[in-house]
Formats: C-alpha cells, structure tokens, sequence
C-alpha cells in the first residue's frame, strides 16, 4: 500500500489544544465519537512544536491560552511551511461579532463559540476533514463487512 492510500486508511489526528479539564474532557469524547485519534495539550508554547512533529489534520485551539494566546499560536502555526496547511478551528468563549472577525482574520480556518452543540462541532469537523474522514469510515465500514 502507497504512503498516500495508507495515510488515508487511518482516521484523522486531531490536535486538541484547551487549558480547561472540563473542556478538553467534551472535545475528547467528541471526537473519539466520530472516529478521530487525537493528541492533547495544554501548553501554548509547544503547540507548534507539536503540531510540526506529528502533522495533524486538524487543530483545535483555544483563544483564552494562558502565555500564548490562540491568535499568536495561529500566527505562528500559518508562518511555518510544514503546519501552515493544517486547518486550524478556533474553539472559544469570545463570541461576539467583531471578536470572530478577528479571530478569522488571524488566519483561523473555522470558528465555534463556547458552550456549543457536539452536532455543531462535528459538522465542523466533517467539513475540514471532507475526504479524509470519509475515506477512513468507509474502509472502517468495508473491514467490519468483510470479517
């Protein structure tokens, strides 16, 4: 099997970035729901280390970071060649209208406001993942048939 065609047999790896227990807790079992793996960190500063070692295919980044704030950390994240690819979704309690425009403007790909509907993240999530996650679920799906 090709790097390409295996990549594409694995579910996604979603980097979760929430200094919040209970929040990193949802996002968690969110996720584990519809089938993503995903690595988890409260850490700020190390986030683009991260997110640079182990490629995810999705970033989801708290605003209200202590150290670095979501919107440094997206700055950074879409300056470097090897993360500025990876669609990143602000996840965040600031939720006004002009607050979303600059967060958008930071370079953020998705935005969801804090406290949300699991529906709404996922919805997110399939639409940044498109092929990704559907490829994955279907060769899930063929391998449970088939045994």
């Amino acid at each position: 099997m090709n790097d390409e065609k295996q990549n594409e047999s694995q579910p996604p790896l979603i980097l979760v970035v929430e200094d919040h227990d209970d929040s990193l807790l949802l996002l968690s079992y969110a996720l584990e729901l519809i089938g993503c793996k995903f690595i988890c960190q409260n850490d700020s500063y190390s986030t683009v280390l991260v997110a640079q070692k182990y490629q995810p295919d999705l970033i989801l980044l708290d605003i209200l970071l202590p150290s670095l704030n979501g919107l440094e950390v997206v700055q950074c994240l879409k300056s470097q060649p090897l993360t500025s690819h990876i669609p990143v979704v602000a996840v965040t309690a600031l939720a006004g209208k002009n607050q979303k425009q600059q967060i958008l403007r930071a370079g953020f790909d998705e935005y969801i406001s804090k406290p949300y509907m699991l529906e709404d993240l996922e919805a997110i999530i399939y639409r940044l993942l498109n092929k990704k996650l559907h490829s994955h679920l279907n060769l899930e799906m063929c391998q449970e048939i088939c045994n």
